[in-house]
């Protein structure tokens, strides 16, 4: 392992860290990412907020995409990059983790409290009257109405979603809310376009601002909404190290920059950092 990583194991083994995720850490885990070596942005155009919310067409096109795709999410497993994240929050070196993600790995892998910046594919939210229902419960319905539906997946996106023929979705049919009989459902999570909560984003700087480290896994850093936080704690004087595969936007304000795979990268840290406690 190289020397960055023993040197990132001992800034570890101080505590107080908060670590900051991207789409990297779950590639591992068959859900590619926007922008790494996996990256499905040169072949997908993402669902945005305004398209979603005023197109009922677009809407039809996004749940059969993503009824599909939910397959491949819904089945995802934490890979030991989630596992080792875990690991380092259990021996009470990790103080908090914002993911970008909305895969929900991180919770599947062990790790607890974990601060969903972009919200969870594996809840759904009713635009008309707030209400929340389980990913799972909507997957029935959706079935129920759709038994000759006989679409497959090629390749999963990261939003979940998959490419399917217009013809398809032309033969699916979407559900409204049960609560208020009819109300537009969308996954609760943050679309291109939409704006994050106050509430979490002042959540997650707070965390920043009790950090003795900023770790940051498997992110560009490309888009404001993660890059924000390194640039928080730069201005603070709270170290970042950063590993992911390729550059990012952050690494002007690292300390420590790894470029290699998470997976292989971050169950040698938990080692190295157990051997530095003399575990």
């Amino acid at each position: 392992m190289s020397e960055g990583a023993s040197v990132l194991a001992e800034l570890l083994t101080a505590g107080d860290v908060v670590v900051l995720s991207g789409a990297g850490i779950s590639t591992e885990s068959g859900i590619p990412d926007y922008r790494g070596p996996s990256g499905t942005l040169s072949r997908h155009s993402p669902m945005t907020y305004q398209t979603f919310v005023g197109d009922p067409a677009a809407r039809r096109r996004y749940w059969a995409r993503s009824y599909v795709g939910w397959r491949a999410i819904g089945r995802a497993l934490p890979n030991s990059g989630h596992h080792a994240v875990a690991r380092l929050q259990q021996r009470g070196l990790v103080a908090g983790i914002v993911t970008q993600n909305v895969d929900g790995l991180h919770q599947l892998g062990g790790a607890r409290a974990v601060v969903e910046l972009h919200g969870s594919l594996h809840h759904v939210v009713c635009l008309d009257c707030g209400d929340s229902t389980s990913r799972e419960e909507l997957d029935r319905r959706l079935t129920e109405v759709n038994l000759r539906f006989g679409a497959r997946a090629t390749a999963v996106n990261p939003d979940g979603d998959v490419d399917l023929r217009d013809e398809e979705i032309d033969a699916f049919q979407i559900v409204g809310c049960r609560a208020c009989d009819g109300g537009v459902l969308k996954p609760d999570v943050v679309f291109f376009g939409e704006t994050v909560p106050a509430t979490r984003v002042r959540e997650c700087f707070a965390l920043v601002e009790r950090a003795r480290l900023l770790l940051v896994l498997g992110s560009s850093l490309t888009v404001m909404s993660g890059r924000r936080f390194v640039l928080h704690a730069a201005k603070l004087g709270i170290p970042v190290a950063i590993v992911n595969q390729g550059p990012t936007r952050g690494d002007l304000y690292a300390s420590l920059a790894i470029d290699a795979p998470l997976g292989t990268v971050l169950p040698e840290l938990v080692r190295l950092v157990a051997t530095h406690a003399g575990a």
